[in-house]
């Protein structure tokens, strides 16, 4: 830069910053400020410097820019005289106001008006003491409003996921109970048969081929093969001839319960080669409470794990007993957001989840209860955008130093003009009482200002993609 030179009080009343004030308080900014000659391609001010000029555009074309994600993302460009920048909040005693919040720089040779930022704030305040005050309150009013709304999206969206995870638990629970109480009959009846079988008419070395047979039918039940409608109604047709061939009443009703345990002809031959005909039908209603109870025992134990692995994902999401800020797998916190849609995604819902995971991803530095708090906004808004009908894909890759998370919907996709402001803070296009405005706003502040990355989005109709760039290493 070359060496500042003084104002003239002329050159300060054009501009409109100026034009209002008294002899003496135009004085004291002729006497306080410098007009500096930048060249082009110069910074004048620095992101994240110490912000201790306010500054005027008095000639030339400057750009505005901010660092994200490494990438230097130019916000605006002007040549308006009178145009001002650098310590904007020059007035302010806040930890905001200390450092410069973007880099600026000359795209042609330039000049501009310097203002040191401390002194201009001592007299500010006394010349406008009242207008001081108003900013003041306006700032804190809107921090502390944004603050509050913030907190309430952030409630509305765990009240949502939790009416769904109540949902998801209910479902399990409920069969649970259902079975155990249905084994508690089938023990009984069990325990009936079996005295039936051991009060003499069996004897000893059919009687253990038949605990032999129970076994067998046990492990089998375990392992039972998953069979289509047409394979089932087949082997029970099957099953069914052969109870009727061996004067077994009520073939109807064993038969459903030995193809459902993965049994065939093939082993209630076995069976009758244990038995003889004064106690086959005895040991064969015995063996069906055998497979019954195994099944509902089988039964109960998915419904717990379902129950468990829940309350894990629930667990995930919340991060509770976990360190607010440490390296974590991204797949975690994203599978866990997932299982909290549950009831909103799936083949009942309509929507269909697309998973395309990059497993070989290194561990990230990031607060993960923030980041589920992201994808929760973003994934919220994919399923209300494709109004029970589509596929979410939800992808992970690298770019360079940065992990890419990707969430993408086939949805009718965000017109040009939305898409400009869909990251403005209290705007949305939801219908009044639906949504804050703040979902997307808190989901930028949390990935550029909290994890120093980048949040993007694509879109075209059926296919809108939200793309999360965050850094592979951490900065101090």
């Amino acid at each position: 830069m070359s060496a500042p030179v003084r104002p003239s009080p002329d050159e300060l009343r054009d501009l409109f910053l100026f034009a209002e004030l008294d002899e003496d308080q135009l004085g004291w900014v002729v006497e306080n400020s410098d007009v500096v000659e930048v060249p082009a391609g110069e910074d004048i001010v620095v992101e994240g410097e110490p912000a201790r000029c306010f500054h005027v555009l008095l000639s030339g074309t400057i750009t505005m820019s901010r660092l994200i994600s490494g990438d230097v993302v130019e916000t605006g460009r002007t040549e308006q005289r009178g145009v001002y920048f650098g310590a904007v909040q020059f007035y302010l005693e806040d930890e905001t106001a200390r450092d410069y919040a973007m880099t600026v720089r000359a795209v042609t040779d330039s000049v501009v008006l310097a203002l040191p930022a401390t002194e201009f704030a001592k007299v500010f305040a006394r010349w406008f003491p009242m207008a001081v005050h108003l900013l003041e309150g306006m700032l804190l009013g809107l921090r502390r409003g944004n603050a509050l709304v913030s907190e309430r999206e952030r409630l509305l969206a765990l009240g949502k996921l939790s009416a769904g995870l109540t949902h998801e638990l209910n479902n399990p629970a409920a069969a649970a109970g259902r079975a155990a109480d249905t084994l508690r009959d089938k023990v009984a009846g069990m325990r009936a048969k079996l005295a039936m079988i051991a009060d003499g008419k069996i004897a000893g070395d059919q009687l253990k081929k038949l605990v032999m047979a129970q076994d067998e039918f046990v492990k089998k039940v375990r392992n039972a093969p998953s069979l289509s409608a047409i394979e089932a109604s087949d082997r029970e047709d099957e099953l069914g001839d052969w109870l009727d061939d061996h004067g077994i009443a009520g073939s109807w009703d064993l038969a459903p319960v030995f193809v459902a345990g993965g049994l065939g002809v093939e082993d209630l031959d076995a069976l009758h080669t244990a038995t003889n005909e004064t106690t086959l039908e005895g040991a064969i209603r015995w063996l069906a409470y055998t497979v019954e109870t195994e099944s509902l025992l089988r039964e109960i134990l998915d419904a717990t794990t379902r129950i468990s692995n829940l309350v894990l994902a629930a667990k995930q999401y919340s991060q509770m007993d976990r360190a607010p800020h440490r390296f974590i797998d991204v797949h975690e916190g994203l599978d866990a957001t997932l299982v909290m849609f549950g009831r909103k995604l799936g083949e009942e819902s309509g929507i269909g989840i697309a998973k395309d995971y990059d497993r070989t991803l290194p561990l990230v530095p990031a607060y993960p209860a923030e980041l589920n708090q992201v994808w929760t906004n973003i994934i919220d808004n994919a399923i209300d955008a494709m109004d029970g009908a589509g596929t979410l894909t939800v992808r992970t890759s690298r770019v360079e130093d940065c992990v890419l998370i990707e969430i993408g919907d086939t949805g009718p996709g965000i017109p040009p003009e939305v898409r400009q402001r869909i990251f403005e803070p209290f705007f949305t296009t939801k219908p009044v009482g639906r949504g804050t405005g703040l979902g997307l706003d808190v989901s930028y502040r949390v990935i550029v200002t909290r994890h120093h990355g980048d949040l993007r989005v694509q879109s075209e109709p059926g296919d809108t993609r939200f793309q999360v760039l965050l850094p592979i290493t951490e900065e101090p």
